[in-house]
């Protein structure tokens, strides 16, 4: 019963931080200003252009506008949105 716990307890512990905005470590994947809300997943394209998705099932939209960006800035914060299957 314990080890249950322990891996539950885990779980849930390591869901929390992939789900986070990434606040408290370094390295961000990029900055982001909440603007679309919470989003499903992101990544940085081939062209420069940040593709992101707001439902696991959406097709990628580009974030034309700069919402997403690869520098700190004003009202941005550290994501962190690789591996695809977190909620941010």
């Amino acid at each position: 019963m314990k080890s249950v716990v322990i891996a539950v307890c885990a779980a849930v512990a390591l869901s929390g931080c992939a789900s986070g905005y990434g606040y408290g470590g370094g390295g961000y994947d990029a900055y982001y200003d909440d603007f679309y809300g919470p989003y499903y997943h992101g990544y940085w394209g081939h062209d420069g252009a940040f593709m992101y998705r707001m439902h696991r099932h959406d097709p990628y939209q580009r974030d034309n506008s700069g919402h997403f960006r690869r520098g700190p800035g004003n009202g941005f914060h550290g994501i962190h949105s690789h591996g695809g299957g977190h909620r941010h």
